[in-house]
């Protein structure tokens, strides 16, 4: 066998980026599993009484999951490509986070400026308005 059939026997392709073992992908999918499976019997069983919290806990759960999906499935890491696929993901985070932040800071705004005479209204009252 020669030294290139041996590094790519390895699980490395040429570029430098590494590809899983069944190992890997097997850990990765008990991961993800869990991750789905704890979510939904928080909901079923009500095991909260909140629906906030358990809104909460199921984003928690869903963020954890989608950085298993990255590392396991992926293979996202600071090595491949020399780093800039992890850069171009932190960049994309952040305009998400900016979008999702200043479409809900308009939307607030908007509500509690456009409609100060109904605030503490109630939808029987704002019917018999003329």
């Amino acid at each position: 066998m020669s030294a290139h059939e041996n590094h790519d026997a390895h699980g490395h392709h040429g570029g430098g980026q590494a590809h899983g073992t069944f190992g890997s992908y097997m850990i990765g999918f008990g991961l993800s599993v869990i991750l789905t499976a704890v979510p939904f019997w928080l909901v079923m069983t009500g095991t909260f009484a909140d629906p906030k919290t358990t809104a909460f806990v199921i984003m928690a759960f869903a963020a954890v999951q989608i950085v298993v999906h990255m590392v396991f499935f992926l293979h996202m890491n600071t090595r491949s490509e020399g780093g800039w696929t992890m850069m171009a993901l932190i960049f994309t985070l952040v305009l998400v986070v900016i979008t999702l932040a200043g479409s809900m800071w308009v939307m607030y705004h908007l509500n509690h400026n456009m409609m100060p005479q109904m605030q503490g209204m109630s939808v029987h009252d704002m019917s018999q308005m003329p």
